[in-house]
């Protein structure tokens, strides 16, 4: 990465690049990583790995050309937060269960942000019991991790089936948006309904991300069963009636059980 981003002999593009820039491909590697988990694809998961870790590196270089901070700065930080948020491990703390570590974890990166002593600049960065969670993160990931955020402080449910009230409480305030003629305020009712799914899948203990993952992964699969069977038939779907494709759907469906 320093011989392609020297002047005069690296490459034209990498010298064009800034942290802006680089940022979109970070997230897509950073997905295309996920996607190989999905799949089982280890091989592939070794090149997206890698693909990543070039993300790492390039941003380092760039850091380290402006006198921030370089690679290996960056391998000291982590190893010193990852050694500081495990005194179970490297110290005399104790935490055997999952979720106690987890609350070892958050009580740490409080201290961690305490001891930083960050200045309360609501031009700048908020700083309630909401902060610190990024506003580029998918909507669904933020989502889930406001509410994380917001549990910590006691404003939550009790249980799953208080926020499946909230669901339909939530639907029903979609149907009268419909039923009014309000297209603009359905749509915004439909935000709340979602944010409401995201609450439910994490009192279940499941990733929302992962979850719909897994569905549109379904929807796939099953509207792919629904092709060949039309085109066994010499049909497509823009040749069918939505009858016939949703009877082909259930057969797909009954198929997997």
């Amino acid at each position: 990465m320093a011989a392609l981003r020297t002047p005069e002999t690296g490459c034209p593009w990498d010298l064009q690049q800034t942290f802006e820039t680089i940022a979109p491909y970070t997230l897509e590697e950073a997905y295309e990583v996920a996607d190989a988990i999905a799949r089982g694809e280890l091989a592939e998961l070794r090149d997206e790995l890698g693909d990543l870790l070039l993300q790492v590196v390039f941003h380092a270089r760039m850091a380290e050309e402006q006198g921030a901070f370089d690679f290996g700065a960056v391998v000291e930080a982590i190893t010193r937060k990852l050694i500081r948020r495990h005194p179970h491990v490297f110290g005399e703390a104790s935490a055997r269960a999952p979720k106690e570590v987890e609350g070892l974890w958050e009580r740490i990166k409080a201290e961690e942000k305490a001891e930083r002593g960050r200045v309360a600049d609501s031009d700048r960065q908020p700083t309630g019991a909401l902060a610190g969670v990024p506003v580029n993160l998918p909507a669904l990931t933020r989502a889930l991790k406001l509410q994380a955020k917001a549990s910590t402080v006691g404003f939550d449910w009790n249980d799953p089936m208080a926020v499946l009230s909230k669901i339909r409480e939530e639907a029903d305030e979609i149907e009268q948006a419909i039923g009014a003629g309000d297209r603009r305020q359905a749509a915004h009712e439909v935000g709340d309904l979602l944010f409401a799914v995201v609450n439910l899948a994490r009192h279940l203990d499941a990733d929302p991300e992962g979850v719909l993952r897994a569905t549109n992964a379904k929807f796939e699969r099953r509207f792919a069963s629904i092709e060949h069977a039309l085109a066994r038939r010499g049909k497509s779907p823009q040749s069918s009636s939505l009858a016939e494709m949703d009877k082909l759907w259930d057969e797909a469906k009954a198929a997997e059980r």
